[in-house]
């Protein structure tokens, strides 16, 4: 089984801003404090985050307005299928509100939901941008 979840959050930083640092590797490990990262703004390109630990593929993308991923952690299993991101960024004054579902994550995996997306991204990304 696997579950499905929506979470939005709002970003200090324009749209373009969030969509090129996602989509830029040295940019995404800066913003995320992860560890390395390799990532490009080339539908169809793979990627990894925090040292390896995520991985996946860009499956579409709208400059500035949507990145739609698909994601994996090390702790998948190899019978688990990749999860899928769509992140849409919408401007609104001061910044971004930025919203993120998250598909196909595998039964076991709710700390994604409950806080690691909020953590590990969304926080860090808001320091990240308050600092330009």
């Amino acid at each position: 089984m696997s579950f499905d979840f929506t979470l939005t959050d709002f970003n200090p930083a324009a749209p373009r801003a969030v969509y090129d640092a996602w989509l830029d590797g040295a940019a995404h490990a800066a913003m995320t404090g992860g560890k390395a990262a390799q990532a490009s703004p080339v539908p169809g390109a793979r990627f990894t985050a925090w040292g390896g630990y995520i991985s996946g593929q860009n499956l579409e993308l709208e400059p500035g307005r949507r990145i739609v991923q698909s994601w994996r952690t090390t702790r998948f299993t190899p019978a688990d299928p990749d999860s899928c991101i769509d992140v849409t960024l919408e401007p609104e004054a001061g910044g971004t509100r930025l919203t993120l579902r998250h598909s196909n994550v595998p039964d076991g995996h709710e700390s994604y939901r409950d806080g690691g997306w909020q953590e590990n991204y969304f926080a860090l990304m808001k320091r990240y941008f308050a600092k330009g």
